[in-house]
């Protein structure tokens, strides 16, 4: 389970400070697949890299599998992380080093033997699709060659949560609906915990839906949006009106609740 507690990110710059994230609670339960969409510069980012603490709040709490990760060590914090992975829009391979090697990486780094990374690899290869892509590098790939690459390293030490921050933000309509329907057929097979960023949803099954900021207005605004809204009743769907930062659902002036779901 993830939960998060009254956490708020503000950032310091030269013009001043900037609020990304304001109060925000939730609740994800193990297994679910959680998504979360918003304009740019909404802090949807901000909210996923607090999970794993990649960035630190600046108030609240983030406890992931029941462990508070705010107060760990830095061992500790590197220990907790082997069992949240996260996808990037940018894929993140190594270049230099085969799609079999950028998969066997992160067991190398956990102590895993030559000969049982190298095994792993190749099941792992086979869950998404690209048995055949173990010798070949990731320019040799296409773009969502290379994702179905990273989200089988992603998996490679077991995690039991799995965060995509707009990982499929760089690829084409096809594409994209294509490394979704993996993401939920990983999410069924190995019952992982899924956390989904992007702009537009177009997963078909998520369990939660989290819109930061005004994202939503669009589907509220006109009656030629109806057909849309219509689609997403089936979801519960937090919509959160306030500009660039995530506003805490317990507040009912900013917050409407569409609990249809």
């Amino acid at each position: 389970m993830i939960e998060l507690q009254h956490v708020s990110k503000t950032f310091e710059n030269a013009g001043g400070r900037v609020d990304a994230l304001r109060d925000v609670s939730l609740t994800i339960a193990d297994g679910d697949i959680y998504g979360i969409i918003g304009m740019s510069g909404a802090g949807k980012s901000t909210l996923v890299r607090c999970i794993n603490m990649l960035e630190r709040p600046t108030e609240g709490r983030v406890i992931v599998n029941g462990q508070q990760l705010d107060a760990m060590t830095p061992a500790q914090l590197r220990a907790a992380r082997r069992e949240i992975t996260m996808i990037f829009q940018r894929f993140n391979l190594l270049m230099q080093r085969t799609c079999l090697q950028n998969i066997c990486f992160p067991m190398e780094l956990a102590g895993v033997g030559r000969k049982e990374a190298q095994a792993k690899a190749r099941q792992l290869l086979e869950l998404v699709g690209l048995p055949d892509k173990a010798q070949a590098y990731p320019a040799q790939l296409s773009g969502g060659q290379q994702q179905r690459i990273a989200i089988a390293r992603a998996l490679a030490t077991n995690p039991k949560v799995l965060l995509c921050d707009e990982a499929t933000s760089a690829l084409d309509p096809k594409t994209t609906r294509q490394i979704l329907e993996l993401i939920q057929d990983i999410n069924r097979k190995l019952g992982i915990t899924v956390v989904v960023i992007c702009l537009l949803l177009h997963i078909s099954e998520p369990t939660r839906l989290l819109s930061i900021s005004y994202a939503v207005f669009c589907l509220k605004k006109k009656k030629k949006r109806k057909k849309r809204k219509r689609k997403m009743k089936k979801f519960n769907v937090k919509i959160l009106h306030e500009p660039y930062s995530a506003v805490s659902p317990h507040n009912k002036s900013s917050t409407h609740t569409n609990d249809t779901g």
